[in-house]
């Protein structure tokens, strides 16, 4: 069998909102009985038929690079976990449904990975104000994913969804709520399994359909990060 080619998704969001259970769910399609600890960078990888079903179905393998770390973490902390931002070719934004915060900081984990982060300027926005020119000339392709939906109680998740929404609006990016314990929420032809495929392919059309690729080159020239030198460490 032919190598297959690949791209790379960053997973990105602060500690605790779930990234490491949804990456196993993408990739594994079962939950992640006993998250643990992740120490600088966790890869792990889809298998993804892009345009399955059309005469231009290909597979492609999708790494999903789950960061750790802390949005606010110092200079030097996230000068060392840039090295993972380098060549990517999409980006997925988690947060925590039930916590406010990790949804206002997908904002700086955004920026910060797109190498726009230069000068912290504390950006922390609430109820939609956001300069959304920050991503006017944005060409990598974005997904919101919210998670722990089942923790939110019916009388209340009308309310919470609807303070969410802006985000994906504010990204240009289609969102997924889900529960990373529960498969069914990424069940075949469900909407959520349809907007993640619809991602994935916007994913490859960019980095392999399209003439420069749109990936973003920064931190090329530095070597490749290894070695733990990352101590910031999250719970998933």
């Amino acid at each position: 069998m032919a190598a297959l080619d690949r791209v790379k998704v960053l997973v990105l969001g602060d500690s605790g909102v779930g990234k490491s259970s949804l990456v196993h769910l993408l990739c594994q399609n079962q939950m992640l009985g006993n998250p643990s600890w992740t120490v600088g960078c966790s890869v792990d990888v889809r298998i993804h038929d892009y345009k399955e079903g059309t005469p231009e179905e290909k597979t492609y393998y999708i790494e999903l690079w789950d960061v750790g770390g802390s949005v606010g973490s110092a200079t030097s902390v996230k000068s060392t976990r840039a090295v993972f931002y380098n060549l990517l070719n999409g980006i997925i934004l988690v947060h925590d449904l039930t916590n406010k915060k990790s949804s206002q900081n997908l904002y700086r984990w955004s920026l910060e990975a797109l190498n726009r982060d230069v000068a912290p300027t504390g950006v922390l926005v609430t109820n939609g104000d956001y300069d959304r020119e920050q991503f006017a000339d944005n060409q990598i392709p974005l997904l919101v994913i919210g998670t722990k939906l089942d923790q939110i109680p019916e009388t209340k998740r009308n309310e919470v969804l609807t303070r969410t929404a802006f985000l994906a609006e504010d990204f240009n990016a289609e969102e997924i709520n889900l529960d990373c314990t529960n498969p069914r929420y990424l069940a075949a032809g469900s909407s959520n399994a349809v907007k993640l495929s619809r991602f994935f392919d916007k994913v490859i059309e960019k980095r392999y359909f399209l003439r420069d690729g749109n990936q973003i080159p920064g931190f090329t020239e530095r070597k490749r990060f290894g070695g733990g030198a990352l101590k910031s460490l999250h719970y998933d």
